[in-house]
């Protein structure tokens, strides 16, 4: 069994799209946006988007920082086809990803014990049967994944730990711990058999041997520190129910993630002791969060609202 070092979503199914150029990644749209999306008329091109979804928002605390880029030719928005998935109707997809080595080879992952599989860039998926994964009666959630070179992980719940070293030919199972803080929902490879994993209750666990040790790299869960933090303002932790909505990192290591109520975020650097909260600056609940190449963060907030923020020197 791998040693763990102790520290201390919307249901809705979806529809893969698919560029018709083969230079472009896919991308999955929640099908209730495909019956209500905007006609080409209506938006044309990336000005008419970013004018549509900051005309929804009223920002006077953050205004300063939202950083609109001017809208360039080649920015038009590119014509994508739809392809037919072999899923049930219920199954809810969680994430994808493609062999660095061979984009077009990839992976998807959802509920339902679902893995699918291409060979040709997305456009045709076939289910993938992983045996290690079928041995126990548990109907997997398989939550995320991810590839450095040809080495990949797997994770899901219950909790499952799923490796390879050889771009997907063959996954092993990995043992974990029964006593994980939470439901693993992020992996990220991060070198030769290495890879950083966190679950829903912050804790963040980094290994270099494969998945066989981890190191805590979080000395308490969200919740610990929230119970510390709670009477220094940030609104809205008194209301927290001990899980991310969403987490995402950036290319440096850095975290930032969505409480589950969608009304503060926490980020987390290499090296802190523990997740800092933020107070969101709009009123609208956070959907999701994510890092920009210049540092700064992204946010999407209900209602269809979409913000750039600039990195604070």
């Amino acid at each position: 069994m791998a040693s763990l070092a102790s520290p201390f979503t919307t249901n809705t199914s979806w529809v893969l799209q698919r560029p018709h150029s083969h230079t472009q990644q896919p991308r999955f749209l929640p099908r209730a946006s495909l019956d209500h999306q905007l006609s080409a008329r209506q938006l044309t091109n990336r000005r008419d988007f970013v004018y549509q979804c900051a005309t929804t928002l009223t920002l006077p605390l953050i205004a300063p920082l939202i950083h609109v880029r001017p809208a360039m030719a080649e920015d038009t928005l590119s014509e994508w086809e739809r392809v037919y998935l072999p899923i049930d109707p219920g199954v809810v997809l969680l994430d994808i990803a493609f062999v660095p080595d061979n984009l077009q080879h990839g992976f998807l992952l959802g509920t339902r014990q679902t893995i699918l599989e291409t060979k040709d860039g997305g456009d045709t998926w076939v289910p993938r049967s992983i045996p290690s994964a079928e041995e126990e009666d548990f109907n997997y959630r398989f939550n995320s994944i991810s590839f450095k070179g040809k080495e990949g992980w797997i994770v899901g719940k219950p909790a499952i730990l799923l490796y390879t070293s050889d771009a997907g030919e063959t996954w092993q199972r990995i043992p974990l711990s029964a006593q994980l803080p939470g439901d693993i929902v992020y992996i990220k490879a991060t070198g030769e058999k290495s890879a950083e994993m966190v679950t829903d209750q912050g804790a963040i666990y980094i290994t270099s041997n494969g998945g066989y040790n981890w190191k805590a790299a979080v000395q308490e869960t969200v919740s610990a520190t929230l119970n510390r933090t709670v009477s220094s303002g940030i609104s809205g932790a008194s209301y927290y129910t001990g899980t991310f909505n969403t987490v995402n990192r950036s290319p440096d290591g850095r975290y930032v993630a969505v409480s589950s109520r969608g009304n503060f975020y926490l980020t987390w650097e290499p090296g802190q002791p523990f997740w800092q909260p933020h107070n969101r600056a709009i009123a609208r609940r956070i959907q999701n969060m994510g890092w920009r190449a210049d540092g700064g963060l992204w946010l999407l907030v209900s209602g269809g609202g979409f913000i750039s923020v600039k990195e604070q020197e």
